[in-house]
């Protein structure tokens, strides 16, 4: 029998936070070469075959058959325990259903597999993955575990990695749980947004940034219209995808400006759709790589913006109670410059971006950071007003982001790769996809990868 594989509590080592790094070591040494998605659903049904546990195994077991890799080949899984979106907390003092108690394997911990993962939960219900000798345990969402077993990889700290995230999404409004739920706020949560009467409005603080945009640059909150539309139809072209599976509708400019009010500016069409599903990705060294069933996606760099405090990554906190614009804007700038320090690329060198979106307004926010497309602060909207399709010039969010696919965060760097790989299908741009971005989420918190057709770049 095997031995248990090293379970390491934090990647916070991992990440690449800071100006004057130089560029990253294992510059297309690193690739990734094969992905797997669950089905997506809006909420779990209760049932144990679409139990979180169950779409993250589903996941892992086709990114492994899309690599065309050998499941004992695995040595290193990197993964987040938390899956819950958007505050989707298991009911306090209720059981899980014994059927799906009596489908897996379980652990110590009731909820492993319904409201959480662990390793061993998900070791135990994946016996084909014999040859994990190191789990690395990351957090908050999938960009900051793939920047992770990008970076593991290239230490050979694995070979053969398995980068793996899930959302639950149980019954309930979202976000409306706990303090948020309380008529009257209590506590430091009287201090922040939610103390200002907008309870459960989790966009209000960047609808706020928002605001501020517009009357500093001069726009127009009807000038978003083109991006989210253009998102829903990207979004549509992604079988994975929630809209694409449940409710394929495009949507128009008309629906957008006319939908309803949810933080002004911000309405329902600015915000994603927290969903229920899990996704995973075979990273790999280069040698490894040129082997296998697919062109391989290399990573040229990776960088990103947070507080690394010994085994702690967190955001950068706001100077008071919210981040301004400002703030925002300065913090994408920083992300920027490093990501392309990592990757020794410059914006001109991007064919494609396919930059966060949870709530659309930080989409222009990131990628004025980038300065994609030749753009300076305050002129994204103004971007959005030409051909931002897959056929135009300049591609803008070519997998459609949460905004076309649901509250999944992973959209992003699926889409890249596979622009890379020459395989996402009616999404594929039509110039050459030599060289892309994806990542996030937000400005203060936040992971990018540069990807490429060749270890070399541009």
């Amino acid at each position: 029998m095997a031995p248990a594989p090293t379970i390491k509590e934090s990647a916070a080592g991992l990440y690449r936070t800071h100006d004057g790094l130089g560029p990253w070591p294992y510059r297309g040494k690193v690739a990734a070469v094969g992905i797997g998605h669950s089905p997506t659903a809006r909420r779990w049904d209760g049932t144990p075959d679409t139990a979180i546990g169950a779409q993250t195994i589903a996941a892992i077991r086709t990114a492994i058959k899309d690599a065309g890799v050998d499941a004992s080949e695995v040595d290193l899984l990197v993964m987040d325990c938390k899956t819950t979106a958007g505050g989707s907390p298991w009911p306090v003092g209720e059981s899980v259903p014994k059927e799906v108690v009596e489908q897996f394997i379980s652990s110590s911990n009731p909820l492993d597999g319904v409201a959480q993962l662990s390793p061993q939960w998900l070791l135990l219900n994946l016996p084909e993955l014999s040859g994990v000798k190191l789990v690395i345990l990351a957090t908050e969402c999938i960009s900051m575990v793939l920047a992770a077993s990008a970076e593991a990889v290239g230490r050979g700290v694995g070979t053969t990695c398995v980068a793996v995230k899930a959302w639950h999404n149980l019954p309930g409004r979202y976000g409306v749980r706990g303090a948020t739920a309380e008529s009257v706020q209590t506590g430091n949560a009287k201090y922040g947004v939610h103390g200002y009467g907008v309870a459960g409005t989790n966009c209000f603080g960047i609808a706020t940034q928002f605001r501020r945009y517009l009357h500093k640059y001069g726009k127009t909150r009807e000038m978003m219209a083109p991006f989210v539309v253009n998102s829903r139809d990207n979004g549509l072209l992604f079988p994975e995808g929630y809209w694409a599976q449940h409710s394929p509708t495009p949507i128009t400019i008309d629906d957008y400006v006319h939908a309803r009010p949810i933080a002004e500016p911000a309405n329902l069409l600015d915000n994603d759709l927290p969903i229920h599903a899990a996704a995973a990705y075979v990273i790999t060294t280069s040698e490894r790589a040129i082997d296998l069933r697919h062109r391989p996606a290399y990573v040229l760099g990776h960088a990103g913006t947070g507080v690394v405090d010994g085994e702690s990554y967190t955001g950068v906190a706001p100077r008071s109670t919210m981040q301004t614009l400002e703030e925002a804007e300065d913090l994408a700038a920083a992300t920027a410059r490093r990501v392309y320090e990592s990757a020794q690329v410059t914006a001109a060198d991007l064919a494609f971006e396919n930059c966060y979106d949870g709530f659309s307004f930080l989409h222009p926010f990131h990628i004025e950071g980038f300065g994609y497309a030749g753009i300076r602060p305050g002129e994204a909207l103004d971007l959005y007003q030409t051909d931002i399709s897959i056929s135009g010039p300049h591609p803008v969010s070519p997998s459609g982001g949460n905004i076309g696919g649901g509250r999944t965060r992973w959209w992003s760097h699926t889409d890249s790769i596979q622009q890379i790989q020459l395989r996402a299908g009616k999404r594929q741009i039509t110039q050459p996809a030599t060289v892309g971005l994806s990542g996030g989420f937000t400005q203060d918190w936040n992971n990018f990868i540069v990807w490429s057709q060749t270890p070399d770049g541009p």
